[in-house]
């Protein structure tokens, strides 16, 4: 749309409105720009795009305008001066960690992540001389126990994958702050419609748009987002050089997904806590783990820095391996990946899939456990979904 400013609109009219200017065409949804490269009008011109001279399009690795206009509308949605769309949530960890860090540098990292960050980290990041230290999510004073001299990132999810364990961003952010060190909040779960970490003081916001951006399972994708320094010069050279680029039609199905972001992440919301009240009472049922319940340890916190608790939770049967197996097959309707974010309901054992790369003791000290099934609650009828559950849940009374 011609000349909007996002700050004059309710999050909602940004999610559909923002970051879009129409070509001479005049269309009314989005165009595709499926180009590699772009046309100058002179070779000075070239030279002068090329050098940053003057901004405009020059190679879809690093400009394209489908791209851009996702980037500017997420950045709006999150409040962010600038946005760095990657190939995929990975991928923007992986820019933003080569983007700003260097050999010698510490970052901390929570303990509750997903389990390729933590392979990412031990993996490959200790390979350029970057080192890692884990803490329990919601310890403060254990982020700044970890703190060394040589700290330059903290780095969370928030909520946690899968077992929705939260840290107060505000107050790791005042401890970031005080010793010089960026905050980065993985904000998949939540998305900007439930939630906007750089309002409470991270300094980067890292998306896998491949769940709930999309929000129906269709591509992949990811963002960085942040200031225009870090993440408008540095996370960006990184993307320039090195390449991990959202292609054009990846980036035009996400922006037509942010359109309806609000409306589905609060169907994805109390369908979740239905669910979870639901598998609270049955008696196979050992714990659930969801923030929206009032029992949860911070469910308080999460309503202080959430608008909603999300489209995810795990819960705990007793058997192990084989008991959290015969639940998820004996499903007929739940889609059995790993994915999320989904318009369909998935379901997971985190300890042989997501995390399944992660030593024993590693799953163990994030509290994964071999009885632990992960739901990710669509759109379907809620009462549907239970009955799915059922089938195998009863079977283990």
């Amino acid at each position: 749309m011609q000349d909007f400013d996002p700050s004059e609109y309710d999050p909602e009219t940004v999610a559909v409105r923002a970051g879009y200017r129409r070509t001479a065409e005049n269309e009314h949804s989005e165009a595709i720009f499926p180009t590699s490269s772009f046309v100058f009008s002179s070779a000075a011109e070239a030279a002068a795009r090329f050098g940053g001279d003057i901004p405009g399009n020059i190679y879809s690795r690093f400009t394209n305008p489908t791209v851009r206009a996702f980037e500017e509308r997420l950045a709006a949605m999150e409040g962010a001066a600038s946005c760095v769309a990657t190939a995929s949530g990975m991928s923007a960890i992986l820019a933003t960690m080569m983007g700003l860090l260097r050999s010698g540098d510490h970052v901390v990292c929570s303990r509750s992540v997903f389990g390729t960050t933590t392979v990412l980290l031990n993996n490959y990041m200790a390979r350029f001389g970057v080192q890692v230290s884990y803490v329990p999510l919601s310890d403060l004073s254990a982020w700044a126990e970890a703190t060394r001299p040589e700290t330059r990132l903290y780095f969370c999810e928030t909520p946690s994958n899968p077992l929705g364990e939260l840290v107060d961003i505000a107050a790791l952010a005042a401890i970031a702050r005080e010793r010089g060190v960026l905050l980065a909040v993985d904000n998949c779960f939540c998305t900007p419609a439930l939630q906007r970490p750089l309002d409470l003081g991270a300094d980067l916001v890292i998306h896998s748009a491949t769940k709930f951006l999309d929000g129906q399972g269709r591509c992949l994708g990811g963002a960085v987002l942040g200031d225009a320094e870090r993440v408008g010069k540095e996370v960006y050279g990184f993307l320039r050089s090195a390449g991990p680029t959202l292609s054009p039609f990846n980036a035009w199905i996400f922006l037509k997904g942010l359109e309806t972001l609000h409306l589905r992440m609060r169907a994805h919301s109390d369908n979740a806590l239905a669910l979870a009240r639901w598998l609270r009472k049955h008696p196979a049922v050992q714990a659930v783990h969801f923030p929206g319940l009032e029992e949860h340890p911070q469910h308080a916190l999460a309503g202080r820095q959430q608008s909603g608790y999300g489209g995810v939770l795990s819960f705990e049967v007793a058997g192990g391996r084989h008991a959290a197996w015969s639940v998820i097959d004996q499903t007929r309707m739940l889609s059995i990946t790993a994915n999320l974010g989904d318009a369909k309901t998935t379901i997971t054992h985190p300890a042989t899939t997501t995390h399944g790369r992660l030593s024993p003791e590693m799953r163990e000290a994030q509290g994964i456990t071999e009885g632990l099934v992960r739901v990710a609650v669509g759109l379907e009828s809620i009462e549907d979904v239970q009955r799915d559950l059922a089938r195998g849940l009863d079977r283990l009374k």
